[in-house]
């Protein structure tokens, strides 16, 4: 056996090197920075095109509905019945015959502008309604009050339906059997009946439509977060925890919280159109704001008694109103697509 080890030719030292430490380091080099959740989601979102630009949309939306005091070119409430029923006339435009201020009467084309005494100086851009109030300063203000609504709605989402549904999810048992019974109860009631009550109580506004939207807006998200919760809540972190001494308190905001946070932005973001279309409904059939404060409802259910022969009364209003809730529903679906880390590029 010796001998035949002995046969093997040896290998001179001088023929051993070693290894380049350089070279490994250059193979577990990292060629592409690391990146955080809220970085990557928004590299996702980034290349999602439709929701890029409903969330400019939306930037300009909302900016311009905040400088509504200082854009609107007249008072959304004032009155001038002389120039009531006026179309469009934008300055630098009168070649195109929607914005010129003509109108038809008896098969001929007619100035309006001139036939009402308007100066040669004053546009009305949108038209004026039936009592002579400018279109445009009312689509402004009536944005504003829409957008409120849906700030609210959102608001009310985080405030009461993300607190309830976890704390429905964490105590299971007996306490989230009860809990859920409530939201069945609250569930089973529709916003327009809550509404009609409550304006036996208080007056058509702003008010009663706040006090609907938090009796059952935030219902959807408090099941949503109770399912994430229970999902969750057996996860071995959430098991460590819990053995360490942490309190159920800070286990929520610490662990499970951030893990649901996706499918709370999703549908806060979804709640924002749900609770804009709410309201325009009320105020369309009479139950929103009232006057002379204007809304995208009212302002479409004024230009909807007339549209056989002003249509440009409801048109833009009803422009705007779906421009706003496409442009949040394009954007909740793009987050919906970053947010989720299953998604591949």
């Amino acid at each position: 056996m010796s001998e035949n080890v002995n046969e093997f030719p040896k290998i001179a030292p001088e023929q051993f090197s070693p290894a380049h430490r350089e070279d490994y380091k250059e193979r577990e080099k990292i060629t592409t920075p690391s990146l955080s959740f809220t970085k990557d989601a928004w590299r996702r979102l980034k290349r999602n095109k439709a929701a890029m630009v409903s969330l400019w949309i939306l930037i300009i939306v909302v900016i311009i509905a905040l400088l509504a005091p200082l854009i609107a070119p007249h008072h959304y409430a004032a009155q001038n019945a002389a120039y009531a029923n006026l179309p469009p006339k934008i300055p630098g435009l009168e070649s195109i015959p929607l914005f010129n201020g003509m109108s038809e009467m008896a098969g001929r084309a007619v100035d309006t502008y001139a036939a009402a005494g308007v100066p040669d100086d004053v546009y009305f851009y949108l038209g004026t309604d039936a009592l002579g109030r400018d279109l445009l300063s009312r689509v402004l203000y009536g944005s504003r009050v829409s957008l409120f609504i849906g700030v609210v709605a959102a608001l009310l989402n985080l405030l009461i339906g993300v607190p309830y549904g976890m704390i429905s999810g964490w105590m299971g048992g007996k306490v989230d059997n009860v809990m859920q019974r409530i939201l069945e109860v609250l569930s089973g009631v529709p916003n327009l009946v809550v509404v009609i009550l409550l304006l036996l109580v208080l007056k058509p506004g702003i008010s009663s439509i706040i006090l609907a939207l938090a009796i059952t807006e935030w219902i959807t998200m408090a099941r949503l977060v109770r399912a994430e919760t229970l999902k969750i809540k057996n996860e071995e972190y959430v098991l460590a925890a819990t053995a360490l001494g942490e309190s159920p308190f800070k286990i929520c905001m610490m662990h499970i919280l951030p893990n649901i946070s996706g499918v709370i932005i999703i549908q806060t973001i979804f709640s924002i159109p749900s609770a804009i279309f709410f309201e325009a409904f009320l105020s369309f059939i009479g139950l929103g704001i009232p006057a002379p404060q204007a809304s995208l409802g009212t302002l479409i259910n004024d230009g909807y008694k007339t549209f056989r022969f002003l249509p440009h009364l409801m048109w833009y209003p009803s422009g705007v109103l779906s421009v706003i809730m496409i442009s949040f529903n394009m954007l909740a679906n793009g987050l919906r697509d970053a947010l989720d880390p299953k998604t591949t590029d």
